[in-house]
């Protein structure tokens, strides 16, 4: 099994401070995750003025601020973005950002140079922003919540006709041929990542569904992982071992923030229980196969048993059911041998409790 990546979604978490963003790059990087990731917009771009807020942000959030007043405060700039950049390569992690419109992807690709772009879960029916997308990026990452497997493979289609064709406007027959290409295939196995999600902050655990990450690797043949939304790190934990290559999970430096994603991430010391604990499962999980570890090989004599005398045996006596028995400590002949051992004669004299020899 590979290394599970883990991405420490730092998101919008910054209340649009920089100070914060610098804090929370150092927290993911003091978790030992291997990526920090924020979100990159423009609201004008993003929401329309009169578009309301998602009821978990109603929650989560004080005041009567509409979408758009919220995440207008919530932007991060150029300057911005070049000062967190900056800051994640001296603590020696990876910056990774999501963009939700064409100059946020721009800037992202061809100002700073990002190769990987995770695209949301929100963004999975936006064709002509994928189609960018798969032109601009070299790696993708595409989150899945709210979506069947319908909704995947039309995006995969959209998203296998922009690694194809430089250009041109793909139509219904085009996007069909080139996501059942042999070469579109190959190509996005080599570039394109799926994470099962649940679109909701917090997710109900009984609607997690884990096991869909199995029904997309299935169904697609790609890389798959998880991005969660739940409460806690054991769900995290239980996909990475489920065999998540990528697991994404919201962290923030208090829950007490205001804000619309603080009530639902990890504080900085559960991120970091959380990486420790998909590390110890990835060892945990080992190679399959099935022999004795190292660790346990000095237990075998202690737990296992041998064939004894169960009373005193004397000089050419026949080992019999009476006389034969079965005890710890595990060092001389296997019981699996006893009945092999039933009615051969003594070498030497034993006393009870002896291990027989051969």
């Amino acid at each position: 099994m590979s290394r599970c990546f883990i991405i420490a979604e730092a998101g919008v978490n910054h209340n649009g401070s920089l100070d914060i963003a610098r804090k929370l790059v150092d927290v993911a990087a003091s978790a030992g995750a291997d990526a920090v990731k924020f979100q990159t917009f423009r609201t004008e771009a993003l929401v329309s003025r009169s578009a309301p807020r998602a009821e978990y942000q109603i929650r989560a959030m004080r005041g009567e601020d509409s979408q758009f007043e919220m995440l207008k405060k919530l932007e991060l700039n150029e300057s911005d973005h070049e000062t967190i950049i900056a800051h994640s390569a001296q603590a020696g992690i990876e910056f990774l950002s999501t963009p939700f419109d064409s100059l946020s992807l721009e800037l992202l690709t061809k100002r700073f140079g990002m190769r990987t772009i995770k695209i949301p879960s929100g963004e999975i029916t936006n064709g002509p922003f994928l189609l960018e997308i798969a032109r601009t990026a070299e790696r993708l990452i595409l989150s899945t919540g709210m979506s069947d497997l319908s909704d995947v493979e039309a995006a995969l289609a959209v998203i296998a006709f922009g690694f194809l064709h430089p250009h041109g406007n793909p139509v219904h027959a085009s996007l069909i041929d080139a996501a059942c290409s042999p070469e579109a295939r190959a190509e996005l196995a080599k570039r394109v990542t799926l994470l099962h999600a649940t679109t909701e902050y917090p997710a109900p655990p009984g609607e997690v569904n884990l096991r869909a990450m199995d029904t997309l690797a299935s169904a697609f043949g790609l890389r798959t992982g998880y991005s969660d939304h739940t409460r806690g790190t054991h769900i995290a934990v239980a996909a990475a071992a489920r065999g998540a290559c990528v697991v994404e999970k919201h962290f923030t430096l208090s829950r007490e923030m205001d804000g619309p994603d603080h009530k639902a991430s990890l504080e900085p010391g559960e991120l970091k229980h959380m990486v420790e604990c998909i590390r110890e499962v990835e060892l945990a999980l080992g190679d399959g196969r099935k022999r004795p570890k190292g660790s346990e090989r000095k237990n075998m004599a202690v737990a296992r048993k041998s064939l004894v005398a169960e009373r005193d045996i004397a000089f050419g006596e026949t080992f019999s059911i009476e006389n034969t028995g079965v005890k710890r400590p595990g060092t001389g002949i296997s019981p699996m041998r006893y009945w092999e051992r039933l009615g051969q004669t003594a070498r030497r004299a034993y006393r009870r409790d002896e291990v027989l020899e051969e």
